[in-house]
């Protein structure tokens, strides 16, 4: 945590060069370039993140040259490496991130190098500096182990480029807040299951789920619940459309099993065990639902290497 002995200080720090390579944690913090000696995030939900250093620690980051897809802090077994628990903005290191996404502060990026280990992972190669990047986005999704993660979409800096505020909202709406930010993101995917789009679909299947044909009666008058899960995910990053070939009619169980990929479609429409890649069932479709074979891939692909050594896992010297 940040004090006064040792405070955020944005910026590449004096006597330090982008490309220079430091073994290991120790000196990066003597260097002033990662101040948090073992953590991945380096800063505060108050005054900002200063450091982050990419090791391999999450199957969901994609490490480029000039742009970076960062997944946060939190929900992570540090015995097994895996996620055991969603991760939320409001842990200090995700919420400093958007802090600096809402105020312009830089962030100095850090690239573990010659990744190993199926649980705890190290660098083995060292560290090396990448110089300045801004965070242009951010939003959370479902990763590829089935729990809710945090992302930033991290671009780098020229020389001399300075980082400049962007919204956090995908409104534009100048509250930087991050409570008010998960908030709005609540109140926003709450308006797309009540969409147009969703009734019809809800209607067309009698709210009766198409995986196991459950319907879940709730009144005397015989009402019925299901939910509407978008097979390519809508929002960022995944811009799925909002159209009915991108929607199913599924109950609570099958919706949640689905959005984690622990359900999938294949290309002829029949559910398959995500997990198992195991046969489950024929999807039931009326003619008149004509399922978009595009989006079906494209919720596939999310879940194609959940159990690899991608993302920034494989990141050579």
């Amino acid at each position: 945590m940040a004090n006064a002995s040792n405070p955020v200080r944005f910026g590449t720090p004096p006597g330090v060069s982008e490309g220079q390579w430091f073994s290991g944690h120790a000196e990066l913090h003597a260097a002033g370039v990662h101040r948090q000696s073992g953590q991945g995030i380096a800063g505060t939900a108050r005054d900002g993140v200063d450091s982050i250093v990419l090791s391999g620690g999450y199957i969901d980051d994609v490490f480029g040259e000039q742009e970076i897809i960062y997944t946060g802090e939190g929900g992570r077994d540090r015995s097994t490496g895996r996620l055991v628990a969603d991760q939320s903005m409001d842990s200090p290191g995700n919420a400093g991130l958007l802090l600096n996404q809402a105020l312009g502060h830089p962030v100095r990026v850090i690239r573990g190098l010659d990744i190993r280990g199926k649980t705890r992972r190290r660098a083995m190669g060292g560290y090396e500096y990448r110089g300045l990047f801004r965070v242009a986005d951010s939003w959370t999704t479902i990763g590829k182990e089935g729990f809710r993660i945090c992302q930033f979409k991290l671009l780098k800096l020229a020389a001399g480029e300075d980082a400049k505020p962007q919204p956090v909202s995908p409104g534009g709406d100048e509250e930087t807040d991050f409570e008010a930010q998960a908030r709005r993101t609540v109140t926003y995917e709450r308006l797309m299951r009540d969409s147009r789009v969703v009734r019809t679909v809800k209607e067309l299947y009698d709210n009766t789920c198409q995986v196991c044909q459950v319907r879940l009666v709730v009144s005397p008058t015989g009402e019925a619940y299901s939910e509407a899960a978008h097979i390519q995910a809508l929002g960022k990053p995944h811009d799925g459309p909002d159209e009915i070939g991108n929607v199913l009619c599924l109950c609570p169980n099958c919706h949640a099993l689905f959005d984690r990929g622990a359900l999938q479609l294949s290309d002829g429409f029949d559910v398959i065990d995500g997990l198992t890649q195991k046969f489950v069932s024929a999807l039931q479709r009326k003619k008149e639902h004509e399922i978009r074979l595009a989006c079906v891939r494209a919720h596939r692909a999310r879940w194609a290497d959940r159990d690899g050594e991608g993302g920034i896992g494989n990141l050579k010297p």
